[in-house]
This record gives structure tokens, C-alpha cells and sequence, in this order.
């Protein structure tokens, strides 16, 4: 019996199978006049009619047999009438059916794999731990969007009784599965990311990134759907708990004290290095001295060696030892000869090199004093990301100006003042703010 040969005892019309759902996931059609659970006439098929799928659709027959649940699958774009060739499960069930209005029973169901389904979830306050502080829990809310859509029509059947499909109830589950999801993720945030509870808003975007990239996964291994995209529109920390306050106290203090800390040791270290800066320039000084008056100790070495060669004369004169005798008193010792010749020439050059040495410093200009340390300059510090760098000079603080780094209203600090002010706002830092103007052209 072949599947287009006319059948007179059906004197009826042909269906046009098709989808006019504007939005859907999975649509189940019926023919013209028949009703919700009206199982004979909803699945009559009849003969000569027409199959028109869409692209981005699947149309999907389903045969209840005896021996099981068989079913065609044929994929859009298509706009022809039933052709076994095309079902090949119905043209081995034909001969199961005579003649009548119903040459062959199926239902079916048309899945949109090009619609995107949007759903808007919502995790209610939760409490999150801050990392540091495992005793305060804070309260967080997640709010945000999830697109879904079918990739795999048989993974997907497989995983849903088309028959009893609801979207409602299976955006609920989508819902619901994704809330539990994101929940988990954001509750080991401040761990993960090693950041405090009270940062967690600053890290939306990669817990948005991270979570897109898990959950896709999830989704199609749970419902064969997969996500087109996530977007978690707000972690929301509840500002009006007491959690939320205490917290904020004791983050406070600890960071005061830090920077307090901090600041006390760039000043013991600036002292220090303000000891080591002094004891460097009073050893240069008097190494300056020592330069300046190294022609007085030259004199005052050698005029020493002289005294001491004089002295070692006389008493190499009065030693007789190795003298010559002349006769009749008189003799001479060639030893006392030789020093004395040697001392009296090294005399004769001492004297010479003091004398000279006068003579060259008489028109040397007069040193007017010792020379007096560096002056101190004025360092300040900087607050940077709520932490006290420094010292800078003036010099450097000019520099981090020109570079961005800092501006008027960067908060600094250096001995003297009373509390952290505003650079704009110091007398001796408002010239590094000055704009200069541009030149008018002519």
C-alpha cells in the first residue's frame, strides 16, 4: 500500500504539519478540531498531508507500538508532503493500518533549536564568611540572567518525556539549578580570589566569567540544554546587618593600625637614615680638613726628622767608637762622618721643603671655617590604596605628579603635621599643581 495512493473512504481534507508558535522550546501539534487528550483524533495523521519545518527546527514523530516507542526525526529546513523515504520506522509500520481517517497514528513535536530562553534568577540573602574572620558572616544576594537553548534534540528527548513537557516548569528547574550553582560559587569567592567578604562586589565580573564557564557543562549533562550566556547583574551585600557593621569596624581598626605602623617605621627609618647622612658628611669634612692642612703635617713630620736626625748626630759624636786617631787629641770617626752627612742633607731638605711650603701658601686663600652638612630637605608621605609610602622629596613628588601617580588631592604627610592632608592643600606642595599655559599662537 503505498503511503500516497488515494484513499476514498477518507473524503477529507489534508493537514499542513507545521509550527506558528512565536516563541516555544517544544510544541506538540494536533490536527484541526481535536482536542487536548482526545488521543484518536490528536494523532491521526492523515493522508496526503503536508510537512513544513523551519529552519532552526526539528520535527519529531513519535509511533506508539506495542513493542516500544519508536520515533522519526526530520530536520528543517523542509516543506513536503510525508514520504516514507523520509520516515523510514513509519514505512515498516504501514501495513499495520487499514483505510479509514486514520491511515497511521503518531504524535508530534516540533523543538526550536534557534530560540534562546531567557531566565532571570535570583539567590536570596546568604551568608558568606570572610576569610580572615571566620566568626562574621554577612548576608549576600545574587541577581542575574541566564539564556539557555537546545543543542542536542536526541540528548535532549532523552532526558525529557516529551508528552508531559512543560516550559514553565522547566525553566523552574533551569532556575532553581543555576541559583544552587551560583550560590556555591560566590560563597568561596573570598577564599578563592583571597580577597575580604566586603570586596566581593569588585569581583563580579571574573565570578560572572567563571561561572559561565562551568555551568555549561552542568546544564547539558542535567538537561541537554546548553548556556548561551550569563549575566549576573548584582552581588548585593546587606549594609543594614549588624554582620556587615562589625566587620567594617574591625576591618577599620586593623588597617589604622597598620598604617600607623607602617608609618612609624618609614620615620625610624628616616631617622636613621637622617644619622647616617650626618655622620657621612662630618666624615667628608674632616677628610677636607686633612686635605686642606696636609702641607702643615708634612712640615710638622718632617721637622720631627730633623730633631731626630740632630739628636742622633750628637750622640753618634759623642761615641768614640770606630774613630781614627790623629795624633797629638785629635782623629775623627768615619760612621759619625756618614750620618751626619746623610742627617744634615735630609735637615737641609726639610728645611728647604718647610720654607717652600710657606712660601707656596702665602697667597693659598684662607680657609674660613669648617664646611656644614646638607640642609635638610622636606619629605613627606604619600597615601597609596589606603597604605603610607614614602619618604619623597619635593623633587620626587614633582615627578609622580608629572607622572600620574599623584595628584591634589592624594592625601600626605610629613613630620610636624597633626593629621593626613590633602597635597593641594599644603602651602609647600601647591606649585607642583600649577598648570602652565599653553603659548597663544599669533
Amino acid at each position: 500500500m503505498g503511503l500516497f495512493k488515494k484513499n476514498k473512504k477518507v473524503g477529507v481534507f489534508a493537514d499542513i504539519i507545521r509550527c506558528d508558535e512565536p516563541s516555544y522550546l517544544i510544541w506538540k501539534w494536533r490536527p484541526d478540531g481535536a482536542e487536548l487528550g482526545e488521543h484518536k483524533r490528536e494523532y491521526a495523521i492523515r493522508w496526503g498531508s503536508s510537512l513544513r519545518v523551519k529552519d532552526g527546527e526539528v520535527a519529531v514523530f513519535v509511533y506508539k507500538q506495542k513493542d516500544g516507542t519508536m520515533q522519526d526525526y526530520i530536520v528543517g529546513p523542509y516543506d513536503e508532503k510525508i514520504k516514507t523515504a523520509n520516515l523510514p520506522i513509519l514505512s515498516g509500520i504501514l501495513g499495520a493500518f487499514v483505510g479509514g481517517d486514520t491511515p497511521f497514528q503518531a504524535e508530534i513535536y516540533f523543538i526550536n533549536l534557534a530560540n534562546i530562553i531567557q531566565v532571570k534568577f535570583a539567590v536570596p540573602y546568604f551568608d558568606v564568611c570572610d576569610p580572615r574572620y571566620p566568626d562574621f558572616a554577612v548576608p549576600i544576594a545574587v541577581r542575574g540572567t541566564i539564556g539557555f537553548k537546545i543543542a542536542d534534540y536526541r540528548e535532549f528527548i532523552r532526558l525529557h518525556r516529551l508528552d508531559s513537557f512543560n516550559l514553565d516548569d522547566f525553566q523552574n528547574q533551569i532556575r532553581d539549578a543555576v541559583s544552587r550553582y551560583v550560590k556555591g560559587v560566590v560563597a568561596n569567592a573570598p577564599t578563592f580570589y583571597n580577597i575580604s567578604v566586603l570586596q566581593i562586589e569588585s569581583k563580579t565580573t571574573m565570578i560572572n566569567n567563571d561561572i559561565e564557564h562551568s555551568l555549561g557543562n552542568r546544564l547539558k549533562e542535567s538537561f541537554g540544554v546548553i548556556a548561551s550566556g550569563i549575566d549576573i547583574g548584582t552581588i548585593e551585600i546587606d549594609k543594614s546587618s549588624s554582620e556587615y557593621r562589625q566587620l567594617v569596624a574591625i576591618t577599620k581598626d586593623v588597617t589604622t593600625a597598620t598604617i600607623q605602623g607602617q608609618t612609624a617605621a618609614n620615620i625610624e627609618n628616616y631617622a636613621e637614615a637622617l644619622r647616617i647622612q650626618r655622620e657621612e658628611g662630618q666624615y667628608a669634612l674632616h677628610k677636607q680638613t686633612q686635605t686642606s692642612n696636609l702641607s702643615a703635617y708634612q712640615v710638622e713630620k718632617q721637622t720631627e726628622v730633623g730633631v731626630a736626625g740632630a739628636e742622633a748626630l750628637g750622640q753618634m759624636g759623642a761615641n768614640s767608637t770606630g774613630g781614627i786617631d790623629l795624633g797629638g787629641g785629635a782623629g775623627f770617626n768615619p760612621a759619625t762622618m756618614m750620618v751626619g752627612m746623610a742627617l744634615g742633607g735630609a735637615v737641609g731638605q726639610n728645611i728647604a721643603g718647610t720654607v717652600g711650603g710657606v712660601m707656596a701658601n702665602i697667597n693659598q686663600p684662607i680657609n674660613q671655617g669648617a664646611v656644614p652638612p646638607p640642609i635638610p630637605k622636606a619629605v613627606y608621605y604619600v597615601a597609596v590604596n589606603g597604605q603610607a609610602t614614602g619618604p619623597y622629596d619635593i623633587n620626587i613628588l614633582s615627578q609622580m605628579v608629572n607622572n600620574n601617580t599623584i595628584n591634589k588631592d592624594t592625601f600626605v604627610w610629613k613630620n610636624g603635621m597633626t593629621e593626613w592632608e590633602k597635597a593641594g592643600n599644603v602651602e609647600e606642595l601647591k606649585n607642583l599643581f600649577t598648570v602652565i599655559p599653553s603659548i597663544p599662537t599669533p
